[in-house]
């Protein structure tokens, strides 16, 4: 009998069906993946039987030979506390924000009856999902780890308790390239070890292609091709898959034409940053050291290195939304002051994007009053009228109908969500757009999208850019110029293609690897 097994699995939302006629296995020790753009289904397949969704599935659906498609909240509770382990893609909002990293593993280590685990074991459960000064990361809060460092955070949980199945909602998207083989070995070492199976969401088709041994292809609720993970990739059937895959960046496809830049627009000299340490322990964390970048007008920087290399803090420094310890920050050649003490002109030249575009918007407010509200506290000259009138143009210049104007962020899918961000920043008339990872958590026909999208913004408003990305690849496609972070400091710069063949420092090299 299969680990894990879905016979013509319907979701249903409010009435209206969302997936249809979806069958799959997983068997122990082995990993099946589902890949699909964003709103196919994936997800609801995923987490719909587990009651994880406010969907209501129908279907055979059977995991340790327990029937859950007739179990009732009780026994879901008990299938999921037991036999199931879950990493979500959103980390920030799957996290608790008010407990410890250290408390949350250690409740996610007793919730199958473990005793308590001490501070060694729980360190060790870090240590061993790849997080840099685990005993310290104990005691820090969410909110101050990168993207890649919580995620790595929520997979060390769901493994805690020793799962039967686990399903892994995009568990590398937040992942550096290096470090996202990294975490699949580690899952398939896991499953080699304990005989366990895996359920994986992912548009990383190249982790999927190296770790999943079967693979289906969802579009619109539906399942359009299965099979072998090897045979789907290498001789896909539909068209649909060979979209994906041909979306997906690789470094060995064509150049793309960028515009030539103009004269020096930023620079940062010597910029040191630093953080208090947590808890008992005293001194400081130094996250950036003697950095300095430089971006001229209409060019984009591609800002790149592994999570915790210190890249994001730095884009942070530059937007004006994070500390500088030490060093500074040019504009056209004249000191930026702190944020707080900017002119309201000053504080409009630079606007962010940031990682996690669902988590960015407020959940309370219309993408009117999201995108708005940058003109309601930069310029306060204009008129209510004038502001909408503004913002149908920004939705319009990423591609949205004013019909967006009304919905709320949970209706929004990832691609849609990360638009009415862009948006949002463009609505200022920036001269730079800070894009920390503006595409790591989309699908591949998405994210090339949102990099066709950001180019003929560039292209239509001068705009610079600073792409902050642990993707090589994708920053080909859309940057002039590289820098390269690796703990805390710019270790290479240059022209990108050029880096890209002849890596110097390790750092670059294991990363232009792993594309």
């Amino acid at each position: 009998m299969s680990l894990y097994e879905i016979r013509n699995l319907a979701v249903a939302i409010a009435g209206n069906r969302l997936v249809e006629d979806v069958s799959l296995t997983v068997e122990p020790g082995q990993c099946t993946a589902i890949i699909g753009a964003s709103g196919s289904g994936k997800s609801l397949t995923c987490l719909t039987p587990f009651g994880l969704t406010p969907g209501i599935a129908t279907g055979s659906i059977c995991l340790d030979g327990i029937d859950l498609a007739s179990a009732d909240a009780d026994q879901l509770r008990d299938a999921r506390r037991r036999l199931s382990g879950f990493i979500f893609q959103q980390p920030l909002t799957a996290l608790t924000p008010h407990l410890t990293v250290g408390a949350q593993l250690q409740e996610a280590t007793m919730q199958a009856g473990s005793a308590r685990p001490s501070r060694r074991e729980l360190a060790q459960k870090l240590e061993r999902v790849g997080l840099s000064r685990p005993d310290e990361r104990l005691d820090q809060f969410p909110h101050r780890l990168s993207g890649g460092e919580r995620q790595r955070v929520m997979i060390a949980a769901a493994i805690a308790h020793s799962p039967k199945l686990l399903i892994a909602d995009e568990p590398t998207s937040a992942l550096d390239a290096s470090l996202r083989a990294e975490i699949m070995d580690l899952l398939d070492q896991l499953r080699a070890e304990r005989g366990l199976g895996m359920l994986l969401v992912s548009h990383d088709l190249a982790s999927v292609e190296g770790h999943a041994d079967q693979l289906l292809v969802m579009d619109k609720g539906r399942v359009v091709e299965n099979g072998p993970t090897a045979d789907v990739i290498a001789h896909p059937a539909e068209d649909y898959t060979r979209r994906l895959i041909a979306a997906t960046p690789r470094l060995d496809e064509p150049l793309p034409k960028l515009a030539e830049p103009g004269d020096e627009l930023l620079e940062t000299r010597d910029v040191g940053v630093e953080f208090q340490r947590p808890g008992w322990r005293r001194g400081n964390i130094l996250a950036v050291e003697n950095a300095g970048i430089m971006i001229r007008q209409g060019e984009s920087l591609a800002l790149l290195g592994g999570s915790g290399s210190g890249k994001s803090t730095l884009g942070r420094a530059i937007a004006g939304i994070g500390p500088v310890t030490r060093g500074e920050i040019l504009w056209q050649g004249s000191a930026l002051p702190e944020r707080r003490q900017r002119s309201l002109e000053m504080r409009r030249l630079i606007q962010p994007v940031f990682q996690d575009p669902v988590a960015s918007l407020d959940p309370q407010w219309q993408v009117l009053d999201i995108v708005t509200e940058p003109l309601r506290n930069l310029r306060p000259d204009l008129t209510k009228a004038k502001r909408d009138d503004l913002a149908r143009q920004a939705l319009s210049d990423v591609d949205l109908a004013e019909g967006f104007l009304t919905r709320m962020p949970a209706s929004l899918s990832g691609g849609q969500a990360q638009r009415v961000a862009i948006a949002r920043a463009i609505i200022a008339a920036p001269q730079l757009l800070v894009l920390d990872e503006a595409t790591s958590a989309l699908d591949p026909l998405v994210g090339a999208e949102i990099l066709k999208l950001l180019h003929r913004l560039q292209v239509e408003n001068g705009l610079s850019l600073l792409f902050i990305t642990h993707d090589i690849a994708a920053a080909r496609r859309l940057c002039h110029r590289i820098a390269v972070m690796d703990d805390g400091r710019i270790v290479e710069t240059g022209d990108l293609q050029t880096v890209i063949d002849n890596p110097r420092h390790a750092a670059t090299q294991k990363l232009v690897a792993a594309s």
